[in-house]
């Protein structure tokens, strides 16, 4: 057996014997069970939700029956304690926004009217003019 150098360009057939492995540390994504997590160096084990339970989630996490409809900031603790998909805050976000419900509870109703006040009655002919 001869053992001889090719050039990497040249070298369409590697093998995994011919590369470096990879360094596993900084993995952001990792199996326990058959069910896979997220961490960051800020959080800890964090479960990667899939696309298809994505509304669940938003939805058991918002409306909870006991809690009643939370604001975004609480959702998104909530959240972030314990779920993890890409870009779950802007999905989040949208979602709370666009929540019939708390757009009924919290829309403004209407212009506030202001205070009647007294208008003194003026001493000369054309000395205030008002108009209403």
């Amino acid at each position: 057996m001869t053992i001889t150098y090719k050039e990497g360009k040249s070298h369409t057939n590697a093998d995994g014997l011919s590369r470096w492995p990879l360094d596993n540390k900084d993995n952001k994504f990792f199996l326990v069970d058959g069910l896979l997590y997220h961490r960051d160096k800020h959080t800890s084990a964090l479960t990667v939700v899939d696309r298809d339970h994505i509304s669940l989630i938003l939805q058991e996490f918002h409306e909870l029956p006991y809690m009643g409809h939370m604001s975004e900031d609480r959702t998104n603790r909530r959240v972030a304690s314990t779920a993890w998909w890409p870009k779950w805050k802007q999905e989040l976000s949208k979602y709370i926004n666009t929540c019939e419900r708390c757009q009924k509870a919290n829309r403004k109703h209407g212009k506030k009217y202001g205070l009647l006040q007294h208008i003194e009655e003026p001493k000369h002919p054309w000395e205030a003019i008002k108009m209403d």
